[in-house]
């Protein structure tokens, strides 16, 4: 039962603070799940949490998905959803992980989450770059996507190599938010499949009660960030995610989350 009240609680917070930047409730809420299931089954509830709050999204702002980026974007990253999925009960991440020490402190993450940290980090100096304003190479729009369908399937982050690479598109907070929310829908319903598939028969029943709170909680998350999009500027979502990804890439690098 108290599993149930800390992630319904971490699922609504987290829901309305990753509403603007696209991406964070996966993120937020992997590491608390892990607190009382395996990794996989931790990933496995989480996405489907994750992409019940999309759908509810999409119902509130789907009318402002950009179709043609979905297009370009959403099925490369199909593809490296399905691979990264895969590769996620191939590899034993026991195996992968990296211990260090800094200010005498011991840490210890995996090589994936260092790798996803590095190209977040990667991003947000890319932000500060002034041959940033001159536009955005749309050749590699099929690469974000295949990165971020990968480390999505992989580890289950994949909202911040997405907005990191939808970000830079001068897109409109509409069209940025929409968008980002439909492309997160699709690789979810190509890692899902993938991972239950690896787990024991009957999971989602068996955690039904706690997939409904969270996912309930989720859609009120996402519906009070919907009713502040008026307020909210492009600068600000820019500001957000340039912090989010900030902090998630330390996170990641230190094996907290």
């Amino acid at each position: 039962m108290i599993e149930i009240v800390i992630v319904s609680i971490v699922a609504f917070f987290a829901s309305i603070l990753t509403f603007f930047s696209g991406f964070g409730l996966g993120t937020i809420l992997t590491p608390v799940m892990v607190l009382f299931f395996p990794i996989e089954i931790a990933i496995s509830v989480t996405a489907v949490v994750h992409l019940l709050n999309n759908l509810f999204k999409i119902i509130l702002i789907g009318k402002n998905v950009n179709w043609k980026l979905l297009a370009k974007f959403g099925f490369p990253a199909i593809v490296g959803a399905f691979f990264g999925a895969k590769l996620l009960y191939s590899l034993s991440l026991e195996n992968n992980f990296i211990e260090y020490e800094l200010l005498g402190i011991s840490f210890s993450t995996t090589l994936v989450n260092l790798v996803v940290a590095v190209l977040l980090l990667f991003f947000v100096v890319l932000e500060f770059i002034p041959f940033k304003k001159e536009g955005f190479d749309k050749s590699w729009i099929p690469i974000g996507g295949v990165l971020s369908g990968f480390f999505g399937g992989l580890s289950g982050n994949q909202g911040a190599l997405r907005s990191a690479f939808l970000i830079r598109l001068n897109l409109s907070k509409e069209l940025f938010i929409a968008t980002g929310v439909a492309i997160a829908c699709v690789v979810d319903l190509t890692r899902i499949p993938v991972y239950l598939a690896g787990m024991p028969e009957g999971l989602l029943i068996e955690q039904s009660e706690l997939l409904f709170t969270a996912s309930f909680t989720a859609f009120m998350g996402a519906y009070l960030g919907r009713k502040s999009l008026k307020k909210i500027t492009l600068g600000h979502i820019q500001i957000v995610v340039a912090v989010l990804i900030t902090a998630i890439s330390i996170l990641l690098m230190l094996g907290l989350i």
